[in-house]
């Protein structure tokens, strides 16, 4: 495969609310981005769904949640086990909660009630992503990534992890001792028949200080510049403009930014120029799979080093 610069540019959240998803939809229409995973608990759960089915999308995921992150937009999970849930009957606020507080079948349960409903839904779902990291066990070290792959690899989908951590990445490149759990889950999704991506890059998810829209705009501009050759994911969360969103959920106007940065040309012009093909997870689907035997002795490999 060529090392070419390829990009994924996925929108995470849909479904979540009416803003976003109309955010989502226009993008997608549009072609701006590559695709977008949807929230099967969320309260625009129905809206996106009906709007994907109507539109015959093929770049709609299934975007994994557990958490219930603003106090004023809350959701339960699909199953109603009472370990999926705070006080308050809704799900957890933190990943830290949840992984406190989650069972392990309950969470298994709630993951296979997710996909169902999407699937009944009618959507041909093209991937798997988790909300907020939940399932990897960045709080507390209690990870459910080996139970999600295997979950994942049982409805022969791609899902979002990565195999190599970009130095320049602002929040995986700033995290110390993560190499050797990194290789272990790439190797055991390469085992399992689990496609991903070479890349997963972020960029910070709320405003920070001095910032505006253009040191926005220039900051992502850079990084299609400096991309790394092979496959690359960076997900979004963008959002129209909302009087209410605006005045309850914390640093809104990021993702209005978000949603105005994929509809400027200065960026559709920075990616042809810098040689960045996008994709989406078909891509990913159809040319990343790895030898399932040899990745099984890499695997054993990196278990027993």
């Amino acid at each position: 495969m060529s090392k070419q610069k390829r990009l994924i540019v996925n929108c995470d959240d849909f479904g979540q609310s009416g803003p976003m998803n109309g955010a989502i939809m226009h993008l997608l229409e549009e072609g701006k981005v590559s695709s977008t995973t949807i929230m099967a608990v969320a309260p625009g759960f129905d809206e996106a769904a009906a709007w994907s089915v109507r539109k015959g999308m093929t770049n709609v995921g299934l975007h994994l949640t557990m958490t219930s992150e603003f106090d004023a937009l809350r959701w339960t999970s699909l199953t109603s086990h009472p370990s999926l849930h705070d006080v308050s009957g809704h799900q957890y606020r933190t990943v830290k909660e949840f992984e406190m507080g989650a069972e392990t079948r309950a969470v298994l349960r709630e993951i296979d009630a997710q996909f169902e409903r999407v699937k009944k839904a009618g959507i041909a779902i093209s991937h798997v992503d988790n909300h907020m990291g939940s399932l990897y066990g960045m709080e507390t070290g209690r990870s459910l990534l080996p139970q999600m792959l295997w979950r994942i690899s049982r409805w022969k989908l791609p899902a979002r992890f990565f195999r190599n951590i970009h130095t320049d990445d602002p929040l995986l490149g700033s995290l110390t001792n993560i190499e050797r759990p990194v290789a272990k889950a790439a190797a055991l999704a390469d085992t399992l028949g689990v496609p991903i991506p070479d890349y997963l890059l972020s960029h910070p998810f709320d405003l920070q200080a001095g910032e505006t829209y253009d040191s926005f705009k220039q900051s992502i501009i850079d990084k299609i510049y400096r991309l790394p050759d092979g496959v690359s994911e960076t997900y979004i969360h963008p959002g129209v403009e909302d009087e209410w969103m605006l005045k309850h959920i914390p640093h809104w106007e990021k993702r209005v930014w978000e949603f105005r940065l994929f509809c400027d040309d200065d960026l559709t012009y920075a990616l042809h120029d810098a040689g960045v093909e996008m994709i989406n997870y078909r891509y990913v689907q159809n040319q990343l799979r790895r030898p399932r035997i040899r990745s099984a002795f890499k695997l054993i490999k990196e278990l027993t080093r």
